[in-house]
Parts: structure tokens; sequence; C-alpha cells
């Protein structure tokens, strides 16, 4: 079940966000529970920032948030990480059918989102739920515990009618 993230979840979205093996392919480095709120506040602000819950425990959360304007038909997916002990039970598949369908049923017809060239693993998923690359933003990323930079992938869904 999808929700709106409330102040509650603040301790499970930071454990899952600064899993080892979760925290090199979100958008910070890791970071003391107290430091988290430079993080956790403006998703919470922002409106469109999700939890997924498997009874009744998140397992996963996700940023989905519509353009403006002339890009108003277009939603940009973010922020999306599965619980590593929840991981291989399909909870990001159910988690990204279900953000679709929503989206399309909104009008969105457009969905973007940006994957680091390094995340083989989720590159194969949103390849596989019909994402196309689009473009490469050559040196984009820097984690602190790597010597170099990381390329990021820009990917795209149209609805299809």
């Amino acid at each position: 079940m999808r929700r709106l993230v409330v102040p509650a979840d603040y301790d499970r979205v930071y454990d899952i966000y600064m899993h080892e093996s979760v925290v090199p392919f979100l958008g910070f480095d890791p970071m003391p529970r107290m430091a988290f709120g430079k993080v956790f506040d403006p998703l919470f602000e922002s409106g469109c920032f999700y939890v997924y819950e498997v009874d009744g425990e998140v397992t996963g959360f996700y940023k989905a948030q519509r353009h403006v304007g002339r890009t108003a038909h277009v939603a940009y997916l973010g922020t999306l990480a599965v619980a590593p002990e929840a991981q291989g039970r399909g909870i990001a598949m159910g988690m990204m059918q279900d953000a679709l369908a929503r989206l399309w049923r909104a009008g969105i017809t457009r969905i973007e989102l940006t994957v680091e060239a390094d995340n083989h693993r989720a590159i194969a998923f949103y390849e596989h739920l019909g994402f196309v690359h689009e473009g490469t933003q050559r040196a984009a990323y820097k984690r602190a515990s790597d010597t170099g930079y990381v390329d990021e992938l820009m990917y795209g869904l149209l609805r299809s009618d």
C-alpha cells in the first residue's frame, strides 16, 4: 500500500536510505541519523514523497513529482528504494506498477527518471518496465567514497495507449 510519508516514518526511511547497499545510489552520502533531517524534511514538505507498506511495515519509498507549465504532462520519479531485507520479493515491481498506474490515471503521458551508470540492477529493472535510455550526463555524480565520478543516465517512459 502506498501512502504519503509522515514525520513518524523518519527512522524507517533513514534506515533504508542509509543502508550500505542503498545509499550509494541515492543523492547523499552516509550521515548520522540526526543530520538526516536535511534529506527527509524537503522530501516530506514536497507532498509527493511516498512510502510503500507491506503488512503494515514500510518496505520502500519513492518521490513522484509532476512538472508544471508546458511540461505538466511529465512526472519525475526519484529517490526510489526498497529495504534490503525485502528485496527479491517483488516489492519494487509492485511499488512501480502502482506508481505508474497512478501517474497514468492522473493524466501523465511521460515519466522520467535518472539512475547512476553503475547501478546495473536498477537499470535492468527500469528497462524491463519499458523505460528507454535517452541520454547521459557525464561525470555527474560523485560519492565521497569514490575517487572518480559516475555518469548519470536519463530514462523516459511514454504512455502507450
